[in-house]
């Protein structure tokens, strides 16, 4: 009898496991059919400049995610902030520039989102050269947790969202980092589709990676913030951050590169300018 029950409970469970993916897209489907809100569409002409630069075809594409992840995703106010539609809209409008024209799981990783009116203090365990450990509190602007929590600024979301030239965006920097976090710790080499195309992420992302930390070392200027030079998974999400925000420079100073986050991420910013 407990085998019969063992038996009938795994059943159960691959039975969930098979279905839920159905109830997901299910759900997903009459989410869609409803209307864009007129008042959302008004926050991403008002807040999002580069939305009035893109297609049609990824206006829509953009309009839709946006619906799905507010659907799925908890945006939770800290700190005494009060989130508004206005925020809400402009963040989710900013973390779904990542999922234009792919396949897009919404980041699944993600439980909720926490948004703080401005920069907010962490405290960081930091060990010494005599490799003691010692608290330091550092000034954020954003963080991204692979245990499910997107952590923002909302001052600095709004300007990120504001200046779509200046290759400085917290939320596109933080979503990258959750695509990067998907399959485990972030490293710099999100998913991709084969052997040969992690070997040419890491070839051509490691030589851009060098030499921003080249860059860095001496305190030359570059296309890229020095932050970047961190560690191979800061640059991947520095390196997001300008390729939407200066496509331009950057596929005029390294191709390659340009090249290798255009089939990533599956769409040409060049084009929307």
């Amino acid at each position: 009898m407990p085998l019969l029950i063992a038996l009938a409970l795994m059943g159960g469970v691959l039975l969930w496991l098979a279905g839920a993916p159905l109830l997901t897209r299910l759900r997903r489907k009459r989410l869609l059919a409803q209307p864009f809100p007129p008042a959302w569409r008004d926050i991403l002409r008002r807040r999002l400049p580069y939305f009035r630069l893109m297609p049609a075809d990824l206006q829509l594409q953009l309009k839709r995610h946006i619906q799905v992840f507010l659907a799925e995703k908890p945006l939770l106010g800290c700190g005494g902030l009060k989130l508004t539609d206005e925020m809400r809209v402009s963040i989710a409008a900013q973390a779904c520039l990542l999922l234009l024209n792919r396949r897009a799981d919404y980041f699944p990783g993600l439980r909720q989102v926490l948004v703080y009116p401005a920069a907010f203090f962490v405290e960081r365990g930091q060990a010494d050269a005599n490799g003691l450990q010692r608290e330091e509190r550092r000034l954020l602007a954003g963080e991204s947790w692979s245990q499910g929590q997107v952590i923002l600024s909302w001052e600095d979301a709004l300007a990120g969202a504001a200046d779509a030239t200046d290759g400085r965006n917290v939320v596109i920097h933080e979503f990258a980092h959750q695509l990067d976090q998907e399959f485990g710790h972030a490293n710099g080499a999100p998913a991709l589709r084969s052997k040969r195309a992690y070997e040419r992420w890491s070839a051509v992302l490691g030589a851009a990676y060098a030499k921003l930390q080249q860059q860095a070392e001496h305190g030359e200027p570059s296309l890229f913030s020095h932050y970047g030079a961190t560690d191979p998974a800061e640059f991947f999400a520095v390196a997001s951050e300008v390729f939407f925000e200066q496509a331009a420079e950057l596929a005029a100073e390294d191709p390659a590169l340009y090249r290798e986050l255009s089939q990533f991420y599956c769409v040409n910013p060049l084009s929307w300018r």
